[in-house]
């Protein structure tokens, strides 16, 4: 199962659960948004469930993130949708239509939860004002997340910059004789970045360049934090192999294997989609 990450909106003195598996698609505790009409909050959401209109959204949604979601199935509760002795519950949903949008777990911590774009449309059912209250809180849950992952990459990118000068002073002591000219070192320093360039991104800097005219900087400041976190892996040892006098093939076939190796573990441990609540 992937790793949950949860968190928690304050809107208005009620405190809302939100989780995440992948950083990008946020389920919101429709239970926890229901207490502040009632304190049956599993009545509210059964009876939110019971509209036509709502139906209809819920669908549509499915339709549009889900290609296992069963349509026959929600035709089906759409044209008893609003009788008098129509009934719908979040499990009844969830396993007649094997909706996604909507997750539901029993337990201390379970409760029903839904996607944001849904948890916004039942909000707004609750009461206008309250959505109001759960965006603004969410917004700023929102633009922590991103200035964590900002400081994430530039402590990153700045790693990479500190190996990089490790990376030259090795280069310096190891390949770069006396009597060479400064446009022999120069080349050098390149040389060897480019060696990275190449291993990592599949390119060197003038090659990303000539493909990115329009772009400032250089392909290493466009790289992800899992490219950095390698890439400064690589240059540390890099300048152990330069030390060892290994040639710039062997080298690149080694940085090479490690780049592969670091980028598979990286990949592995990346959030999948979707749904599912951890049990406690």
């Amino acid at each position: 199962m992937s790793k949950i990450i949860k968190d928690t909106i304050h809107a208005n003195g009620i405190d809302i659960g939100i989780y995440t598996s992948d950083f990008e698609n946020e389920y919101i505790s429709l239970t926890d948004i229901a207490r502040y009409k009632s304190d049956e909050p599993t009545a509210v959401i059964q009876n939110w469930l019971r509209g036509r209109d709502v139906l209809e959204f819920l669908g549509l949604w499915e339709q549009l993130h889900n290609p296992n979601f069963k349509p026959l199935e929600f035709e089906g509760f759409k044209m008893q949708a609003g009788a008098n002795a129509f009934t719908m519950s979040p499990k009844k949903w969830i396993e007649s239509t094997n909706a996604i949008g909507i997750v539901s777990k029993s337990g201390r911590y379970g409760g029903t939860f839904a996607h944001s774009d849904i948890a916004f449309e039942f909000a707004s059912w609750i009461s206008p004002e309250f959505k109001l209250y759960i965006i603004k809180d969410y917004k700023r849950l929102k633009s922590e997340e991103n200035s964590r992952l900002s400081l994430n990459w530039n402590l990153n990118r700045e790693l990479s910059k500190l190996n990089y000068r490790v990376h030259t002073d090795a280069i310096k002591a190891n390949l770069i004789p006396p009597e060479l000219t400064s446009k022999q070192i120069a080349y050098t320093y390149a040389s060897e970045a480019d060696l990275l360039n190449a291993v990592l991104f599949g390119m060197t800097a003038k090659e990303w360049h000539d493909k990115n005219p329009d772009k400032k900087g250089n392909i290493r400041d466009y790289a992800s934090i899992s490219q950095l976190l390698v890439l400064s892996n690589m240059e540390s040892y890099n300048a152990i192999l330069i030390k060892q006098a290994k040639p710039q093939p062997e080298r690149m076939l080694l940085l090479h294997e490690l780049a592969v190796q670091q980028m598979t573990t990286l990949s592995a441990l990346e959030l999948n989609n979707l749904p599912g609540i951890e049990q406690k």
